[in-house]
């Protein structure tokens, strides 16, 4: 096994009053060389967004955009028509392809709104623009990971335009975990939303990450009740 520990506060920070962010990559005014991406993944931003702010319509594209909400609530509207509201509990998946503006906004006049933003490499460039929600149960599903997108069609989660997995599961403390990975060249990245787990000898606390390559099973053992977003992903795109 060859990993690496990124810790939470080695992470990139930017806060411009209305929005306060941690970067795992380098994104914006933050820049790490050391800190580009891992394989197909580009961007994981944790953001907190002020009441009534957030970003005004703006573009994106080959690029598949995956947001999961924590708290609060997000108001979403693109140049395909879609108008949504994102809560706690639901997963949004957009396929940026050829081109599509949005705009993402905090409705709340007094709720902060908290957010992961995901940004994946696409395989097919150029394709048409896709967007999708939906609500994902993870406390019916505690003690294991569930899929929130992949690359190929299963019964849970969202197709996208890669050859990866994004999952996230809630554990509770005392268990173990085992994953393998689907593809046994791709990489894997660990992140902790909230908790406490060990993986070969090393403990990681909320907001931590590992990256993961060569290794063909990865024991996680649950030191705290703990949520975790796993991401395996092709190392070359």
């Amino acid at each position: 096994m060859k990993f690496n520990i990124h810790r939470s506060e080695e992470r990139g920070h930017s806060n411009h009053g209305w929005l306060d962010s941690r970067f795992s990559f380098s994104f914006a005014d933050y820049f790490n060389r050391n800190r580009m991406g891992f394989g197909a993944i580009r961007v994981i931003n944790d953001d907190s967004i002020a009441p009534a702010s957030g970003f005004p319509e703006h573009p994106h594209a080959n690029m598949e955009i995956v947001t999961i909400v924590l708290e609060g609530t997000l108001e979403h509207k693109d140049s395909l028509g879609n108008g949504s509201v994102i809560r706690p509990g639901e997963v949004q998946r957009m396929s940026a392809g050829s081109g599509i503006t949005h705009s993402e906004w905090n409705p709340s006049d007094s709720e902060t709104l908290r957010l992961f933003q995901i940004w994946i490499q696409t395989r097919d460039v150029d394709i048409s623009p896709e967007y999708d929600q939906q609500v994902v149960d993870l406390e019916v599903n505690r003690g294991r990971l569930v899929t929130l997108v992949s690359g190929e069609p299963t019964e849970e989660g969202f197709t996208f335009h890669q050859d990866a997995w994004i999952k996230r599961g809630l554990f509770s403390a005392g268990g173990k975990y085992t994953y393998k990975p689907n593809n046994g060249d791709n990489g894997i990245l660990v992140f902790i939303v909230d908790g406490v787990i060990e993986i070969a000898d090393n403990r990681l606390y909320s907001r931590d990450e590992i990256t993961i390559t060569d290794e063909d099973e990865i024991i996680i053992n649950i030191e705290k009740d703990t949520d975790i977003i796993l991401f395996e992903v092709p190392l070359s795109n």
